[in-house]
């Protein structure tokens, strides 16, 4: 049987690296685990901001598709997308580019009933990186994402948050929903020169609209 152990990582800059992405990820294990849901509620975690979700009225999905490239018109943003698995340690691996954001390929695809979940980082010593400006993000900006079978996913952010990581909550962010979500999660927060980490995660939701 899998293991009931919540997948977690911590990343927010090694030396000379600012990391983008310290997530907790319950992907694959989650159904066994009993951790999906399809509410979208406060988070239980502490909260460094404000999190202001809305439930989506319509339950229509797409068919699943690989996404390739996202596009944030708010931000000017147009990137392709990298696919994330699992390191051997059983973490969620992260970009190893910090201008092209990755897909957790384990849940779903942006725009499939469901929550798919992109990471990307938010600088490092070379400067801003491809979500630097992911937290300037505001409910009804939109998201789209390019996928494999020629279809565009259209999604609108209904809510962000930025969560401390010793209490990222997991079940709010890759827990299952009953339509398209799509979460967006880099670091952020205050920085902690001596560690060379980021004390918080922002995160940005999303909903399927077209």
């Amino acid at each position: 049987m899998t293991s009931r152990r919540v997948l977690r990582q911590r990343i927010g800059a090694k030396p000379l690296w600012s990391f983008a992405i310290v997530v907790a990820v319950v992907g694959a294990l989650a159904l066994s685990m009993g951790l999906r849901t399809s509410n979208v509620g406060p988070a239980t975690a502490r909260l460094v901001g404000k999190t202001a979700i809305a439930r989506p009225a319509h339950e229509v999905g797409l068919a699943r598709s690989r996404p390739i490239r996202l596009s944030i018109p708010a931000l000017g943003l147009s990137v392709p997308l990298s696919s994330l698995g699992l390191n051997a340690n059983g973490t969620v691996s992260v970009p190893t580019d910090i201008y092209e954001p990755g897909w957790y390929r384990l849940d779903a695809t942006p725009g499939q009933l469901g929550t798919a979940v992109i990471l990307g980082h938010v600088d490092s010593y070379r400067g801003p990186a491809v979500f630097f400006k992911l937290r300037d993000l505001v409910i009804g900006d939109r998201v789209n994402v390019n996928l494999s079978d020629g279809v565009t996913a259209h999604f609108r952010v209904i809510g962000t948050a930025i969560y401390l990581k010793a209490k990222f909550p997991a079940k709010l962010v890759y827990g299952a929903r009953s339509y398209g979500a799509l979460q967006l999660v880099t670091c952020g927060g205050d920085f902690d020169s001596g560690t060379g980490h980021y004390l918080s995660n922002v995160v940005v939701y999303t909903a399927l609209v077209a």
